[in-house]
């Protein structure tokens, strides 16, 4: 992580950008997946990036993964895996901030979702 990057936005709402990112990595990183994070200047912007070396996201799913109530595994029921608001949240946050929330995943790379946001 490069130091001395600050942003200005919502505190309770950009924590909780990261919490949303890191509980979707860490619940599907499996048992040995690993998960790491970035934060890194992007020319006049931040890039957050959370990766799982866990499974892949199949391809199908990914244009739908930031709707809201899309849930990707539909063997999760609600009591284990949400009500599929969380990754709608995070696009969410991260748009009101002026910014943008991707995806990409591989089964060679696990998933990293990024986040890129003005310093402002």
């Amino acid at each position: 992580m490069t130091s001395g990057l600050t942003l200005l936005g919502d505190d309770g709402q950009l924590r909780r950008l990261m919490a949303i990112l890191l509980d979707n990595a860490i619940k599907y990183a499996g048992e040995r997946g690993a998960v790491t994070v970035t934060l890194d200047r992007q020319g006049e912007k931040l890039r957050l990036s959370v990766h799982s070396a866990g499974p892949a996201v199949p391809a199908g799913h990914l244009p739908h993964l930031f709707e809201r109530f899309y849930r990707a595994d539909a063997a999760r029921d609600r009591d284990q895996g949400g009500y599929g608001l969380c990754l709608a949240i995070a696009r969410s946050i991260a748009e009101t901030h002026g910014g943008r929330i991707t995806v990409v995943s591989t089964p060679e790379a696990g998933t990293t979702f990024t986040v890129i946001l003005p310093k402002k």
